[in-house]
């Protein structure tokens, strides 16, 4: 054997799911490594080897094996299923260097689970939540929370495949789906205990019922869309996609300055967006499209507007967007540093906020604002300048086509100033 650390896959039938060259590798290491439940399973086969519980201890884990390799040991790590799939060989591979690796991969829970119910999964996300304890959703928890990503993927995808642990277990994934008005969407399958002797497979409950069960294993939880998601606008939405307050006193960005201010926020999927003065939503809802990895942060002060935002958000199948009523900048301390941040309506606190944005923007981000009234736009002049950002302004003037007997004419809407700012670095 090579002087490498060797990271062996194994399955819950033990030394039945080992290949020979696994087998000859345990019984010739010097030092095994493994979880509790994992050592107990082999413990038949490691009556010679010093066997060390991983067990609370991963980050000595590295400097373990440095010191077996050092004194010429041969050490055996032991992994469950794939060890390269959400598995600790990646982890190793970044603190040791791959060259110091020997991986013996076995067949992963997740072929596993699919094979149990006959169904394919070359096609599935693999996601996991085997880390600590993330806690019970909250409506409205953010990129802090240990569930926000598989929510973001959920939403995403029509096939996952979840690895669990048992705090962030197979009931806490339906109970979130519940709570996101997302539960008659999806079939859930639970594998628990694959190839042990108390091996379950619950198919025909229901999400609501798996919310309330109890779950005591190794579980993968399979989740299916009824029905295919389709393929949705990521921005450029007509305003009448939006609710709005009527007669015409709505506050929404026509579609036209809509563009160019998302355009100008320079977003990527991860971003993290805040939107002041949110009005009814459509340029915090549209940049939630465009970051589907990040988040949108609103504010609006007025209950009527808030309420048709709120309602909006909804309608779009939002879950990376958050929504407070409150005037800016109160409610807004804990907010996480933007990347990009729009303003829409100030509340007359406008010098105030540009210069508390512009301090909070991450290197490079955009601060990006709209303007009907030139004393607004004086006075973000005069800050700006007193800011030493870099700045620039756009007046857009949009005519739409309007049918006039059998023919048509152009009628123009109001014009906008729209006005981008950065801290210079």
């Amino acid at each position: 054997m090579s002087n490498k650390c060797q990271i062996i896959g194994v399955l819950d039938n033990g030394l039945a799911g080992l290949s020979p060259p696994a087998v000859e590798a345990l019984k010739h290491a010097d030092i095994v490594i493994a979880a509790t439940r994992v050592l107990k399973l082999f413990s038949a086969l490691l009556t010679a080897a010093e066997c060390k519980d991983l067990t609370g201890h991963l980050g000595q884990l590295p400097e373990w094996i440095s010191g077996a390799l050092a004194g010429q040991k041969k050490v055996v790590v032991l992994a469950t299923g794939d060890p390269l799939c959400h598995g600790i060989a990646s982890f190793l591979s970044k603190k040791l260097g791959a060259e110091q690796l020997d991986i013996l991969p076995n067949i992963s829970s997740i072929q596993l689970a699919f094979s149990r119910i006959g169904m394919a999964w070359q096609d599935a996300k693999i996601c996991s939540v085997h880390h600590k304890d993330a806690g019970e959703w909250q409506t409205g928890s953010d990129a802090e929370h240990g569930f926000y990503s598989l929510l973001q993927d959920i939403n995403q995808h029509d096939k996952l495949a979840i690895l669990t642990s048992p705090e962030n277990n197979p009931a806490r994934i339906a109970r979130m789906l519940s709570m996101e008005n997302m539960a008659e969407l999806f079939s859930m399958v639970v594998a628990e205990n694959l190839l042990s002797a108390d091996e379950k497979i619950f198919q025909d409950l229901s999400i609501a019922e798996l919310a309330q069960h109890t779950f005591n294993g190794n579980n993968v939880v399979i989740l299916s869309r009824l029905q295919t998601k389709k393929p949705e606008l990521l921005f450029g939405y007509a305003d009448e996609a939006f609710k709005q307050r009527k007669p015409d006193k709505g506050l929404i960005t026509k579609r036209e300055v809509r563009a160019v201010s998302l355009a100008r926020m320079q977003l990527s999927t991860t971003s993290i967006v805040w939107d002041i003065g949110a009005g009814s939503g459509s340029v915090g809802i549209e940049a939630a499209k465009l970051c589907p990895r990040g988040h949108v942060y609103a504010i609006e002060k007025n209950s009527a507007d808030f309420t048709i935002a709120r309602e909006n958000a909804g309608d779009f199948g939002l879950h990376n967007y958050t929504l407070i009523e409150n005037k800016a900048p109160q409610g807004m301390a804990d907010w996480p540093t933007p990347d990009a941040v729009f303003i829409g309506g100030s509340g007359g606190e406008l010098a105030q906020l540009i210069t508390l944005c512009l301090a909070k923007l991450l290197a490079g981000g955009c601060l990006v604002m709209n303007f009907v009234t030139i004393e607004n736009l004086s006075t973000a002049l005069e800050a700006l300048k007193l800011s030493g950002a870099s700045w620039d302004i756009t007046q857009l003037q949009a005519s739409r086509s309007q049918p006039i007997l059998h023919m048509h004419r152009m009628r123009a809407e109001n014009p906008v100033w729209i006005v981008c700012a950065q801290q210079e670095t």
